[in-house]
């Protein structure tokens, strides 16, 4: 046999996981049921101590989920790309904006006229 085979050596069929007689006994678990609103159903398991979190994301689309069938969550609002100069326009009214770019262009003229180099 070449040593790129493909041959598991040192276990045999049936012999399970690698270490597991030695970690032990697996936790007890519970499986729960969360629904999205696309009506994905979702088991993850958790050990029966563990605090079980009110949404679970679906891992088939993505959306939360919770554990009531009949009232899943709703997808999140998705707000549009807004630019630079949205943002921009939320904090500055048109006669504050009028305002600042007569100020740029005077100083701008102003440095010309002084024969400075602009970029």
């Amino acid at each position: 046999m070449t040593s790129g085979g493909s041959a598991i050596r040192g276990s045999r069929v049936g012999a399970g996981l690698p270490g597991e007689a030695e970690r032990g006994e697996a936790a007890p678990r519970l499986h729960v049921s969360f629904y999205c609103s696309n009506g994905h159903e979702t088991r993850p398991a958790f050990a029966i101590e563990a605090a079980i979190p009110e949404e679970w994301d679906c891992p088939r689309c993505g959306l939360p989920a919770n554990t009531d069938a009949a009232n899943p969550p709703p997808p999140p609002k998705i707000l549009p790309y807004k630019t630079h100069l949205a943002y921009v326009k939320e904090r500055r009214s048109d006669r504050e904006a009028d305002a600042i770019l007569a100020e740029a262009l005077a100083g701008l003229r102003e440095r010309r006229k002084n024969g400075d180099v602009i970029y």
